[in-house]
């Protein structure tokens, strides 16, 4: 099985006219109708609201999409709350999720309106005498141990940096309670990139029980619960995506069992969803420039790690399609490179595929997420540019490519000293 690209060779190298590779492009058509699925996955619960995880795809086209689409956004750092602010979003539409915060982020993130979602329990007195305490809160939680479902273990909370224990979250509120705040959300991120319906279902009940025993406890009024993330994608072309309809589903069925009994329905379900958003819907778009053959067969392609670092990072697969070979048989096995200088900087490692010569266009697939964003400048390689695929079939440029001159920009008196 293999994944289809969403442009075709021709539409590839009608773009390429204008736009040299290498190119990261976002299909604007395949973002909208992915957030109304995941808009209707949930439209059983009134105040359901998916804040976007600005960190996966920080590009204001991007998040102006999202925001026709009444989707908010996850923040986690200053830039990303002023870019919130620059495309429009305000109170209730941003949340601000970060840990290990400087004092002057907490006091933008209440200027702009964010929902403030307090990592540590030690940060509550930060957070009091930077700003004072808002009436809308919420707070990580980190139930410790291993994460299962069925009998699979998903992630290890209990070595993750974030969040609090079970006894810190209950003091948490009292003490936020006592300090004026009326209206308390509970967050936690247990997994990344779960290729399972189950996840969701699962967290929410951890949650859902959470959210009954603390309301009991300290007599505060819950007013949100946030999934975050974790919705992942399937970046092999052999597993099966996640179904939004039925996680969404199993959503429901916990809230019924569980928060509807305790006279908790009007609890809004918030997500934090980024891969899932946008993954799928980008891709990195190269052209191979060199081959070599020595102990391995290699294709040297025009864009590197420093374009798409996950491969280089986690050792992470992204399928590639050579457009205008997808029907060709994959009779060759090839490492495809990038050109910086560590022998990691590798999109595919004996990865069979079409033969490949000078000139062909590769496309990698799921790069929407995660992919421009963790770019860097390592061996001085520079930032690609982004493109847009409208839903009418044009094609704009929503970030140019950065040049040499904005590389050296920070550098105080280079010219000066060179002359």
């Amino acid at each position: 099985m293999a994944k289809v690209p969403f442009l075709t060779k021709e539409k590839a190298e009608d773009i390429i006219k204008a736009f040299p590779t290498p190119f990261h492009i976002y299909d604007e058509k395949g973002i909208r109708e992915n957030a109304r699925r995941l808009k209707q996955a949930f439209a059983w619960n009134k105040g359901f609201k998916e804040y976007f995880a600005v960190k996966a795809t920080p590009t204001p086209a991007i998040l102006q999409i999202l925001k026709e689409e009444g989707c908010g956004t996850d923040c986690s750092s200053y830039a990303e709350l002023l870019m919130s602010q620059r495309c429009g979003f305000g109170h209730p539409d941003i949340m601000f999720s970060s840990n290990d915060t400087p004092e002057e982020e907490f006091r933008f993130a209440k200027e702009v309106g964010a929902i403030i979602n307090l990592d540590d329990i030690t940060h509550i007195d930060m957070l009091q005498k930077a700003c004072g305490i808002p009436e809308t809160i919420c707070c990580r939680y980190n139930p410790g141990g291993t994460f299962s479902i069925s009998t699979t273990i998903m992630d290890n909370p209990g070595d993750a940096k974030y969040g609090m224990t079970r006894e810190q979250i209950r003091d948490a509120f009292l003490q936020l309670k006592a300090l004026g705040a009326k209206h308390f959300g509970i967050h936690s991120f247990l997994a990344s990139n779960t290729v399972s319906n189950e996840y969701y279902p699962t967290l929410a009940k951890i949650l859902f029980r959470l959210a009954v025993e603390l309301q009991q406890e300290t007599g505060v009024h819950i007013s949100f619960i946030n999934l975050s993330g974790g919705v992942g994608v399937p970046y092999t072309p052999d597993k099966e995506p996640n179904d939004i309809m039925v996680i969404g589903q199993g959503v429901k069925e916990a809230f019924e069992e569980i928060l509807v009994p305790a006279g908790m329905g009007d609890v809004s379900i918030y997500t934090e969803l980024g891969r899932f958003m946008l993954a799928p819907y980008g891709h990195l778009v190269t052209t191979a420039i060199h081959e070599k053959h020595i102990y391995k067969e290699y294709i040297g392609v025009d864009a590197c790690a420093a374009n798409l670092m996950r491969p280089a990072m986690y050792g992470a697969y992204h399928h590639i399609t050579v457009l205008g070979k997808e029907n060709a048989p994959c009779d060759h096995v090839y490492d495809v490179t990038g050109s910086l200088c560590e022998n990691n900087d590798k999109f595919a490692i004996d990865r069979a595929l079409p033969q490949i010569d000078k000139g062909d266009i590769l496309v990698i697939h799921d790069t929407g997420a995660h992919g421009f964003a963790m770019g860097y400048n390592y061996n001085g390689r520079l930032h690609s540019a982004e493109l847009l695929l409208r839903e009418d079939g044009s094609v704009i440029e929503i970030r140019r490519a950065e040049t040499v001159e904005d590389y050296f920009a920070t550098l105080e008196g280079f010219w000066h000293c060179l002359g």
